[in-house]
Formats: structure tokens, C-alpha cells, sequence
């Protein structure tokens, strides 16, 4: 008889008033996700938001210098970036940029 595969998954469970439930459930829903899947990856983002804070970067001392010169040197400009930021915004009347 083959052998079982241990079960991976861990019950999770917390209590939420009501308006929480609700609010859940309409951003699940227009996500068309369930509220487990929903909730699960907020969870998770989340956890990953918290642990990146204060993960520290480790690198050589080479590797740092060039990062520092990097930085320390001149910007180079992106076309996306210009033609985004010479657009119009949408609640600019007429559709032109003020000052401009």
C-alpha cells in the first residue's frame, strides 16, 4: 500500500466583525477571487512588505563603490518617462498642461 503524502496546507483561522468580512468580500469579489485566496495573498504581501524592510542588502566593498558611483553620477533620462510626464494629466482642463 503506497504511503500518504503528508499534508502541506495549515488551517488558519481569526475572528473579524462583520463590516471586515463585507469589506473583504467586495474586493475579493471584484478581483474575482474567493475570500481565502484574497486574503491569503494580502497576508502573504504584506508579510513580504514587513520582512523586506528589514532584510539588510549585503555586498562587497567593490560591489559598493560602483553602487555609490552610480548614484553619484548623472541621471539619464528615460523617453517613457518624458513623454508620460509631458502628457496632459486627465483632470487638467482642456487637456493641456498648465505652464507649459
Amino acid at each position: 500500500m503506497p504511503k500518504a503524502d503528508k499534508r502541506k496546507e495549515h488551517p488558519l483561522s481569526m475572528r473579524l466583525p462583520e463590516a471586515d468580512i463585507d469589506i473583504i468580500d467586495r474586493a475579493a469579489a471584484l478581483r474575482g477571487r474567493s475570500r481565502t485566496d484574497f486574503v491569503r495573498d494580502a497576508a502573504v504581501r504584506a508579510a513580504e512588505d514587513v520582512l523586506m524592510e528589514t532584510v539588510p542588502i549585503r555586498m562587497s566593498a567593490t560591489g559598493f563603490k560602483a553602487f555609490m558611483a552610480a548614484l553619484s553620477g548623472p541621471g539619464t533620462a528615460v523617453p517613457e518617462m518624458v513623454e508620460l510626464f509631458r502628457r496632459a494629466a486627465p483632470w487638467e482642463a482642456n487637456g493641456s498642461k498648465t505652464g507649459s
